[in-house]
């Protein structure tokens, strides 16, 4: 038995990692921690400075001038802060995706970030999600998956998500910025998005939250022979 247990999810933008790994940790008793959510913090600092996001080096100067911390509420969920302050909302807005999108694509951020979340896994259970879990931040995982859906599957529930929020989106700006973020997340030198190869790939296209929630439940107690705790 080890001591902690890994679990690495990843995929496109909008293909419910969050949602599902945020569900598996409190089914099985682990920290849920959505490393994109590092970045939206990020992305946010620099559209609040007025920061070009695609100047490597004017992103990385403004890194060591950030508090960026990590928290769970009385229901397990995360939230962040950037500075003492709760950003865990602003850090979801659509134009703070695209934000994201930009920051992550430098390498030096990424290095700059690593530890913060491979420290995580090291001293707790963790399910873990992102673009480059399984082959970057956690390659010795116990248990990878990659979780995808069509760009069009994405963008229906991403303009679900927003419209229950309050957030007045169309679909067509919805499913371009989806697609930006494929691009984008795909073709970056640093980490692009990319199914390891010991990674479990599952297609959610065409199956409701419950449905793919279920068959990564199988998964993981077939492969880890871990108990559920509710």
């Amino acid at each position: 038995m080890r001591d902690f247990y890994s679990i690495a999810i990843d995929g496109p933008s909008g293909a419910g990692k969050s949602s599902q790994a945020r569900a598996i940790a409190e089914k099985y008793g682990f920290i849920y921690v959505d490393t994109g959510a590092i970045y939206r913090t990020v992305g946010l600092a620099a559209f609040r400075r007025g920061i070009d996001r695609k100047d490597e080096a004017a992103v990385v100067a403004m890194l060591p001038e950030l508090d960026i911390r990590m928290a769970y509420d009385e229901n397990g969920a995360q939230c962040m802060y950037l500075n003492g302050e709760d950003v865990s909302k602003e850090i979801r807005m659509p134009e703070i995706s695209i934000c994201a999108s930009d920051v992550s694509a430098h390498g030096k951020v990424r290095a700059y970030l690593l530890e913060m979340q491979r420290k995580l896994a090291r001293e707790n259970n963790v399910v873990m999600d992102g673009r480059d879990i399984g082959t970057v931040v956690l390659p010795d995982a116990e248990l990878k998956i990659f979780l995808t859906a069509s760009a069009e599957a994405r963008a229906r529930r991403r303009l679900l998500e927003h419209k229950s929020k309050g957030i007045e989106i169309s679909f067509e700006e919805v499913l371009k910025d989806i697609q930006y973020r494929d691009q984008q997340d795909s073709s970056r030198d640093a980490a692009p998005l990319a199914q390891a190869e010991d990674a479990w790939l599952v297609d959610c296209s065409e199956t409701d939250f419950d449905e793919t929630f279920a068959a990564l439940c199988a998964l993981i107690e077939e492969k880890l022979n871990i108990p559920s705790e509710n």
